[in-house]
């Protein structure tokens, strides 16, 4: 059964939803509806994505499931889209982190869902260590037990998604900050360049003075001889100036579509499509 919902994968992602959006024929979205709704018939797209949804809840909480979950609880339920970043899919070392959530502090939240094994998760929280100070493993109560077993005497968190689809706040540990594993190199990969120069702008006051070949190299080195801890919170208030959305429309988002549309950069013509799409009858 769960190899026959692995196009439920390809329905929230960027390419296959804005295909979707901008044509409403896509053969992913048609598959996945006719799959999983009963009586397509009079109801929006909105409504019908909403009982895909629904589905996913009860019998397949994949990887997207979990981050929007951590999305709208964190992002949108604890903090505030205002004062608080989310990012995702960020390259670190060999490993990508699934979800950061940076407001004074950052931490990275690798998901673990119940289709996931733990095989690299080693490898993973070793290389997220490099570039944050804050790591949690957000999986699911049946292998919470197991995770709690890994991470007894670490410094990595734990949250769990309950059956009830809410984290929980009994099977918990926080995550405990770590410097000892920050690395220069990790964390300026993670930086943009405009970031990057901006960082040696202020701590220097001039950018250095190399040919194209090794200016890069010259602003690592530049960026090295910052105190680590400083330099870290540097990266910190570069990475929270990320992924500005435009506020009044993001309210306006279904629940179930908030992870998918805050990681999109969105044009107001990109708004005004989906607020169209969402109310369409379907193949309308």
């Amino acid at each position: 059964m769960i190899e026959n919902n692995v196009i439920l994968n390809r329905l929230f992602t960027q390419n296959v939803f804005f295909d979707m959006v901008h044509d409403s024929d896509n053969t992913t979205y048609g598959t996945v509806i006719q799959r999983y709704v009963n009586d397509v018939e009079d109801k929006d797209n909105g409504t019908l994505i909403s009982e895909v949804y629904r589905f996913m809840s009860k019998k397949y909480r994949n990887e997207y499931f979990y981050q929007n979950t951590l999305l709208n609880t964190l992002l949108l339920g604890i903090h505030s889209i205002n004062t608080t970043t989310a990012l995702t899919q960020i390259p670190i070392s060999k490993s990508k982190a699934d979800f950061i959530l940076i407001n004074g502090k950052a931490v990275v939240y690798e998901i673990k869902t119940e289709l996931d094994t733990f095989d690299r998760l080693d490898t993973q929280l070793g290389d997220y260590f490099k570039a944050f100070n804050h790591v949690c493993v957000v999986t699911s109560e049946c292998q919470y037990e197991r995770a709690a077993n890994l991470l007894a005497d670490t410094p990595v968190g734990i949250y769990v998604l309950t059956r009830k689809n809410t984290i929980s706040s009994k099977l918990k540990k926080e995550p405990i900050e770590d410097n000892s594993s920050l690395d220069y190199t990790a964390i300026f990969k993670v930086l943009h360049k405009r970031e990057y120069e901006d960082i040696l702008l202020q701590y220097y006051g001039a950018l250095p003075i190399a040919s194209q070949i090794f200016y890069y190299g010259e602003c690592l080195k530049q960026f090295s001889q910052i105190p680590i801890l400083e330099a870290y919170n540097m990266a910190l208030k570069q990475f929270k100036k990320r992924n500005r959305i435009l506020i009044s429309e993001f309210e306006k988002v279904p629940y179930e579509l908030k992870s998918l549309l805050y990681f999109s950069k969105l044009s107001k013509s990109d708004w005004q499509a989906l607020n169209s799409f969402l109310s369409e009858k379907y193949g309308g």
